[in-house]
């Protein structure tokens, strides 16, 4: 039976980089009630900032199941304690296998590495899937502590008191 492995990887690589494309299709599509074209996904993903996802401001990690690459996410530290979850990402044909719970806990681990004290993300309403992941891995709502458009719901989680959630 094949098995999730996650590691960090540069967001330029082949495999990273057609996951972060994935991703922008997934969710753009989703908000747009359309499928994104390849020029709306490619002017989404310029000057996107995922350059910060390195050490020292952060990491981006590609998951693997059985070997294909089906997950990617990464990591971006805020302030010296607090980190944001950013471009989680499943491939649909590797979502059930229990990915998303194996990348948020590489996540955590590397926002640990990183020194931060807890987690923060935003998303938006309509991803439920996603927001019912969060949910189930112990992040909880807390106010706002960024704005833009794409961001409806925030949420956090204390990466070693995970009784106490802040913003």
């Amino acid at each position: 039976m094949p098995t999730w492995s996650v590691r960090p990887e540069r967001f330029d690589t082949p495999d990273a980089t057609a996951l972060r494309r994935d991703y922008y299709h997934d969710v753009a599509s989703s908000y747009w009630k359309r499928p994104a074209t390849e020029a709306e996904i490619d002017e989404g993903l310029r000057g996107d900032g995922v350059e910060q996802l390195a050490a020292p401001t952060g990491e981006f990690v590609v998951g693997r199941y059985g070997g294909a690459p089906g997950a990617c996410g990464g990591v971006l530290l805020l302030d010296p304690e607090r980190a944001e979850l950013t471009r989680v990402y499943v491939r649909p044909g590797f979502r059930g296998t229990g990915g998303g719970g194996v990348l948020l806990a590489a996540l955590e681990e590397a926002a640990r590495r990183l020194g931060a004290q807890r987690m923060v993300l935003n998303t938006r309403l309509d991803l439920t899937e996603a927001r019912r992941l969060y949910a189930r891995h112990g992040f909880a709502e807390i106010p706002a502590y960024c704005e833009g458009p794409y961001m409806d719901v925030w949420y956090g989680k204390e990466l070693y008191d995970s009784a106490r959630v802040r913003a």
